[in-house]
């Protein structure tokens, strides 16, 4: 846990509803004593309480309860896991096929992204997740963010899959170590994927304008006939 952002995150919910410390004590059933080493770091409420003040104070939990690293570190065992119930099930509702995996990743250097390609002779399925961002606007936080999957063919693009974002002002990282696209019975084969015909596209805006970002996919190896 964070110990530096939940007491300051603490203080700001007390002033949000407009309370003394003893008064802010009062209606959590705790000393003002107790408030006060909250709001300094010297301790901290229990996990039930605080989001009972951050509900109280419509003010967001996320990324609280975790340090980065360890919230890193939860979003690629997650990722990693999806990936391997993805393919269980893929394997399961397929016992008569022989599945051959690729790997879809970017070749945009300010981008990186975990995907899979699962395909038989049948049919390919398509799983992109744990998409990151290190470019030079990594700070810059949007209050609306779209990020598209898009398939080129025939010089005629075709969105496959949308996500939408349109809440408080984050960065570009935070709304994309959740973003994922996952499509079934994606297509007839993975022959025509060698010549890189998927891409996503991002679009961010706030205030001050819109950024937009295409980030062309890559099959790692052609795939087999």
């Amino acid at each position: 846990m964070d110990e530096e952002k939940v007491s300051k995150l603490i203080k700001e919910s007390r002033k949000k509803l407009n309370l003394t410390q003893e008064k802010f004590a009062q209606k959590y059933n705790v000393t003002p004593q107790a408030v006060s080493k909250w709001e300094n770091g010297k301790n901290l409420p229990d996990i039930a309480t605080l989001k009972q003040i951050c509900k109280d104070s419509n003010t967001s939990i996320d990324g609280l309860l975790l340090g980065k690293k360890k919230s890193n570190l939860i979003i690629i065992v997650i990722i990693i896991i999806l990936l391997i119930i993805t393919s269980v099930i893929i394997l399961l509702n397929n016992k008569n096929s022989s599945f051959e995996f690729k790997v879809v990743e970017s070749s945009c250097e300010n981008f990186k992204t975990n995907g899979t390609l699962a395909y038989d002779k049948k049919t390919s399925h398509l799983h992109i997740s744990g998409i990151s961002y290190c470019g030079e606007n990594a700070k810059t936080k949007y209050s609306t963010i779209t990020c598209t999957l898009y398939e080129t063919e025939d010089k005629i693009n075709k969105e496959l899959e949308k996500i939408t974002y349109n809440k408080i002002p984050i960065t570009l990282e935070e709304f994309l170590s959740t973003a994922e696209f996952n499509l079934d019975n994606f297509s007839q084969n993975c022959q025509k994927y060698k010549e890189n015909s998927l891409y996503l596209e991002i679009t961010a805006s706030n205030g001050n304008g819109e950024d937009i970002y295409k980030i062309p996919l890559t099959i790692k190896d052609n795939c087999k006939s």
